[in-house]
């Protein structure tokens, strides 16, 4: 029983964690949308490349829609470039934010949300997670989605993946080398020599592919592979490369 207790406060306090990263990450994107505006001291600008109007037109025309749609300008814009990816993100995050909050709040029987910033809104759904934590499968969502715009973030930042070695050995090429890749919800075999029975995996035919098992083959990884599904669980929920 206090083991149940125990997961039921992991839940909120997983939200709570990310929540912190989202909020301190986010404003980083827009740093990060133009880069390298100033040239050094004394050297003259660069010729523009050939088409360069044209993409500027278009990087201008991404920064206003950021602007518009978001309240999120890039600071100093001119005529420096815009990072595609980066702005791809800072949408993601922006739409993923508003309709986690207005699914939650529908959730809970409240009215629909004001307006409001990506910062504000986070605040406003961890203000309600003693409400939230009384719904486990909505708990679980809103962690399950606040970690995933956490980690885009993350790796749009520059922070590498985070990998979490798995106990136990591949029932394919019986190698210690299962791993957990949290942000994939999935645990790959990252042995290069290692190749399914499937004749369909991409494992047959592409020496880059490996063989992976999503949650629902979990159970039967841990019975062949002799890992416990109760620690493969926890290496997929648990935000240490997130520090708040």
């Amino acid at each position: 029983m206090s083991g149940r207790s125990g997961g039921a406060e992991a839940v909120p306090r997983d939200i709570a964690l990310w929540a912190a990263a989202l909020v301190r990450q986010f404003p980083e994107l827009a740093e990060e949308l133009a880069p390298g505006r100033r040239s050094p001291a004394g050297t003259a600008p660069a010729a523009p490349p050939p088409g360069a109007g044209a993409l500027l037109r278009q990087e201008r025309r991404e920064a206003l829609l950021l602007e518009q749609r978001h309240g999120l300008a890039v600071p100093g814009h001119g005529a420096a470039p815009i990072r595609l990816h980066v702005s791809d993100c800072i949408r993601d995050v922006t739409d993923g934010v508003v309709e986690l909050e207005e699914a939650v709040r529908a959730r809970l029987g409240l009215p629909r949300p004001p307006r409001a910033g990506v910062i504000e809104r986070l605040r406003r759904i961890v203000g309600l997670l003693d409400d939230i934590a009384a719904h486990p499968v909505l708990a679980r969502h809103v962690r399950d989605e606040v970690r995933r715009m956490a980690r885009r973030c993350a790796r749009t930042l520059g922070e590498a993946e985070s990998v979490v070695r798995v106990a136990g050995r591949c029932p394919w090429c019986d190698s210690v080398s299962l791993r957990a890749f949290p942000d994939r919800r999935a645990v790959l075999c990252v042995n290069p020599a290692c190749m399914c029975a499937d004749p369909v995996c991409g494992c047959q035919d592409d020496p880059a592919y490996r063989h992976l098992w999503r949650e629902d083959a979990w159970a039967e990884l841990a019975d062949a592979s002799g890992a416990r599904t109760e620690e493969i669980e926890a290496a997929m929920d648990e935000p240490e490369e997130t520090p708040c």
